[in-house]
């Protein structure tokens, strides 16, 4: 057994002869200074990282990066200490590291695709956002997936990977958003009366921008009605509101002034012979 024991200390490159209490000493000494230095090295990056310009996600990757490799360089140089030799140690951790890697390679790919979104910058935490059919509040952005609150209240859990390759739409990208709503009018009511009652809807419509000015048009002459276009800008926040406010407004608008909201119908006209 001894014989056995003296074979795996010396492939490790641990000399035989040195007292254990004089390793065991030598690397609780040296693992103490190592971890107050670490103490000073991650308060030193903690704040370094703090003023990079990015998202919160960002700074939570970085610090965890650093975090890693920190305490990697505490292994190697206790193992150092105690007579390990490091660069056999190093060989078995890339051993190991192609081993993990394979089995975990789902897990480094949602990985590197966190480090791309924090990079492009497509989103940030609070962005209202549209990815692979889901809508919602972007809660966090962690290195497995994007963490996603929906406008009814649900949380969403996105691997990353499925979000770096699809199409992302941000609505949150900008701070004004443009509202595209198409009426219909009859035939029977003048243009100009149709759009003096889209205009007074706008007017009493809150928060909508009054530059650009509000676009009213015709967009369409259709079998039974006429189809107005309107566009009015608002501030990316107010945009559900804005939107559902004026198509209120629109439905008293036109009451008020004799405008009718056509349906599809067929007229028929009969004839005397």
């Amino acid at each position: 057994m001894a014989s056995i024991t003296q074979q795996i200390m010396s492939s490790l490159g641990i000399t035989v002869g040195a007292t254990a209490f004089t390793v065991v000493l030598n690397g609780l000494l040296t693992l103490l200074v190592c971890w107050i230095g670490a103490k000073f090295v991650l308060k030193f990056s903690d704040k370094f990282i703090e003023r990079i310009p990015g998202d919160r996600s960002l700074h939570t990757i970085l610090a965890s990066a650093v975090k890693v490799i920190v305490y990697f360089i505490i292994v190697l140089i206790v193992a150092d200490s105690v007579g390990i030799n490091v660069t056999s140690l190093l060989a078995v951790f890339s051993v190991a590291g192609v081993a993990v890697s394979l089995a975990l390679q789902g897990l480094l790919t949602n990985v590197a695709s966190s480090v791309v979104l924090m990079v492009t910058g497509a989103f940030k935490s609070g962005d209202f956002v549209e990815v692979n059919g889901i809508s919602g509040v972007v809660d966090t952005i962690t290195l497995i997936h994007t963490k996603i609150t929906t406008g009814d209240n649900k949380v969403i859990f996105v691997p990353n990977s499925e979000i770096a390759g699809a199409k992302i739409i941000n609505y949150s990208a900008q701070t004004t958003r443009r509202v595209d709503i198409a009426i219909t009018a009859s035939y029977d009511n003048s243009t100009s009366q149709v759009k003096g009652a889209i205009h007074k809807a706008i007017s009493r419509t809150p928060d909508v921008h009054e530059t650009p000015e509000a676009f009213v048009n015709i967009s369409n002459y259709g079998d039974s009605a006429i189809e107005y276009t309107i566009r009015v800008w608002c501030d990316a926040g107010n945009y559900w509101n804005v939107y559902f406010t004026l198509l209120d407004e629109l439905r008293n608008a036109f009451d008020e002034d004799g405008v009718e909201m056509t349906y599809n119908h067929i007229n028929v006209h009969m004839m005397e012979k």
